[in-house]
C-alpha cells in the first residue's frame, strides 16, 4: 500500500514538472517570409481623375448663303483635308461671277481706245495742233477707266471666291462627329454643316485639389492612362493652368495636351493623371502587405533576434506595391512580410524564405 502511495506521488510530480515545461516553452513561432527595407528614389506626384477633349473640334459651317445642292459625307466618315464634304447651289453666285467678268472686259476695251486716243492727242500736242487741256482731260479719263478696272477686278475676285466656297471641304484629316444640315436645307453665312473631330491631338482636363495649386506648374510632365488603351502608359505635360478655383467642385484646373497619332484615345474620355511635383532621392520604401493596422495605428514589424518588434510608422506616398515609410523604420532594417498580419510586439518568428522583393523605382501620390 505504501509503494502504492508512492508511485502515485511520483507520477503527480512528473505531470506537474510536465506542465511546468510546457508553461516555459511559450507559443509556437509564428512562420513568415521577411524583406528589407530599401531606400530608393521616389517621384511625389498628385493624383486625379480627368477628362480628355479634343484640340481640333470645330462647327464646319456655311460660309456664303445658298441652299444645300449636294452632302459627300456622312457621321462616322473619316475624311482628308481637302475633301469635299457638301456643296451649296452655285448657280446665283456664277452668275455674279459672270457678269463681273463681263464689266471686266467691257472696261478693258474701253481702257484700250482711251489709252490710244491719249497717245493720239500727245502727238498732236507735240505738233501743237491742239490744247494741253484736251490732253489732261483724256488722261484724267483714261485713268478713271485703270480705277473702275481695278474695281471690277476685285468685285470679280470676290465673286470667284464665293463660287470657291459653294463646296465646302475639310480642313484637316478628321472623322464626321455630327451631320447637322440636309440636302435641301437653306443656309445663311455661319449656319453650321458638320462637326468634324480630329483625336490626333487631345487636352486632358485635370481638376485637382485647391491645396495643389502652389505645386502645379507648367511644363511639369503628366501620366496618363486610359480604360482605353489597358496596360499602357502616355505621357504629356501641363500646357495651362486655371486660374481660378471653380465654384462646383472648389478644385484648381489644370490642362495637359497629349499626342495621339493612332487615334485611340478619344474625346470625353476618361483619364487617370498623375504629375510628377518632386523627387525624393532616398525614400525608405517597404511592401505595402507589410504595414498593417493596430490599436497603436500603422505598425511594421522588424525582425530582430528571432523576434517581431513593433514599430509604429508613418507613411507616405505608395506606388507599384511598395509604401513609403516617413518615420518609424531605417533603411536595410528586415521587416515581416507575408504573415505580419498575424504577429504581435515580441511574438517569436520562423522565416521561411528570405524574400528579396526588387526595389524598383516607385512613383508616390503626395496624398498619406
Amino acid at each position: 500500500m505504501r509503494t502504492l502511495l508512492v508511485a502515485a506521488i511520483a507520477l503527480a510530480l512528473a505531470a506537474c514538472g510536465e506542465k511546468t515545461a510546457d508553461k516555459k516553452s511559450g507559443p509556437p513561432a509564428t512562420l513568415i517570409t521577411v524583406t528589407k527595407a530599401k531606400a530608393q528614389p521616389l517621384e511625389i506626384v498628385e493624383t486625379t481623375l480627368g477628362t480628355l477633349e479634343a484640340v481640333q473640334d470645330p462647327r464646319i459651317a456655311a460660309e456664303i448663303a445658298g441652299r444645300v445642292a449636294r452632302v459627300a459625307a456622312r457621321a462616322g466618315e473619316a475624311v482628308k483635308k481637302g475633301q469635299l464634304l457638301a456643296e451649296l447651289d452655285p448657280a446665283d453666285i456664277a452668275q455674279q461671277h459672270k457678269a463681273d467678268r463681263a464689266e471686266i472686259a467691257r472696261i478693258e476695251a474701253l481702257l484700250a481706245q482711251q489709252e490710244r486716243l491719249v497717245t493720239r492727242q500727245n502727238e498732236l500736242v507735240q505738233k501743237s495742233f491742239i490744247s494741253k487741256n484736251a490732253l489732261d482731260d483724256a488722261s484724267a479719263q483714261r485713268d478713271a477707266l485703270k480705277n473702275q478696272l481695278d474695281g471690277a477686278r476685285a468685285r470679280a475676285a470676290l465673286s470667284a471666291n464665293g463660287l470657291a466656297r459653294t463646296k465646302i471641304v475639310a480642313p484637316f484629316d478628321g472623322v464626321i462627329e455630327e451631320q447637322i444640315a440636309a440636302q435641301g436645307d437653306y443656309l445663311k453665312v455661319g449656319d453650321p454643316l458638320f462637326r468634324l473631330v480630329s483625336n490626333t491631338r487631345l487636352r486632358a482636363h485635370l481638376p485637382f485639389p485647391e491645396a495643389a495649386a502652389q505645386r502645379l506648374q507648367r511644363g511639369q510632365k503628366v501620366r496618363l492612362a486610359s480604360p482605353l488603351l489597358p496596360g499602357k502608359m502616355l505621357e504629356g505635360e501641363i500646357e495651362d493652368i486655371r486660374p481660378t478655383i471653380s465654384d462646383t467642385g472648389r478644385a484648381v484646373g489644370a490642362i495637359a495636351g497629349v499626342d495621339n497619332p493612332d487615334g485611340l484615345l478619344k474625346g470625353g474620355g476618361s483619364v487617370d493623371a498623375a504629375v510628377v511635383i518632386g523627387l525624393r532621392e532616398a525614400a525608405v520604401m517597404v511592401p505595402e502587405q507589410s504595414v498593417v493596422l493596430r490599436p497603436a495605428g500603422k505598425v511594421v514589424y522588424a525582425i530582430v533576434d528571432g523576434k517581431a518588434e513593433q514599430r509604429v510608422v508613418n507613411t507616405g506616398g505608395k506606388q507599384s506595391g511598395l509604401v513609403e515609410i516617413v518615420s518609424g523604420l531605417k533603411a536595410d532594417e528586415t521587416v515581416a512580410l507575408d504573415g505580419a498580419g498575424f504577429l504581435t510586439n515580441g511574438a517569436p518568428v520562423t522565416v521561411k524564405e528570405q524574400a528579396t522583393k526588387p526595389a524598383t523605382p516607385a512613383t508616390s501620390s503626395s496624398k498619406s
